[in-house]
């Protein structure tokens, strides 16, 4: 049994991962989540927790939301706690700029979880296409499903996400990165 260990920046990304994973990884792989509270909360502890993980073979991710930061220094920054920690090769994403950028570049996915209708045709419109350049995406989804919260919201669209989806590069790094890590190839879908 192999298990792997996602270190989160906050509640509503493990409630995403939850419904998400059994999409891409092997039935028989434990998951296990450490959740912060908040980026600040992350980059002060995460040392310490990979530290006194002491499971043999646990294999390691962090994902953490970008938000204004830069990306790059912050993955740096992220790459070398882990290195500190005495864990190099832990897979380390970013989300751009937030989580729901993710969602918002699988419109069929929010109309899906949440219930609505008429999202998914406006997948092709600005800022649909490519919303990773876009800056506070959490305000563009509340504006188009107004029912969505942080953490149910999540739990509801994560099952939904198809890990082909290439609008958002972020999401499409994490789950490239997810199937190298884990040695998993993508899914068949079911007819």
């Amino acid at each position: 049994m192999s298990e792997i260990v996602f270190l989160l920046e906050e509640p509503s990304a493990e409630a995403m991962l939850r419904g998400f994973l059994p999409r891409i990884l092997p039935d028989d792989l434990v998951c296990r989540f450490v959740v912060f509270d908040g980026k600040q909360d992350m980059e002060k502890q995460m040392a310490r927790r990979i530290r006194g993980y002491r499971v043999p073979g646990a294999r390691f991710v962090v994902l953490r939301d970008q938000d204004s930061a830069d990306c790059k220094s912050v993955k740096r920054g992220l790459v070398q706690k882990c290195e500190e920690a005495g864990r190099p090769g832990v897979l380390v994403r970013m989300a751009c700029h937030e989580l729901e950028s993710w969602y918002l570049a699988d419109l069929a996915a929010v109309e899906e979880g949440l219930g609505l209708r008429g999202l998914a045709k406006m997948q092709q419109k600005r800022p649909y296409a490519r919303p990773d350049g876009q800056p506070k995406p959490s305000d563009t989804l509340a504006r188009i499903a107004p029912s969505y919260q942080k953490v149910s919201g999540s739990r509801a669209i994560g099952p939904h996400l198809d890990p082909e989806n290439d609008r958002s590069r972020s999401f499409l790094n994490f789950v490239a990165g997810l199937r190298r890590l884990t040695g998993c190839s993508p899914k068949k879908k079911s007819s």
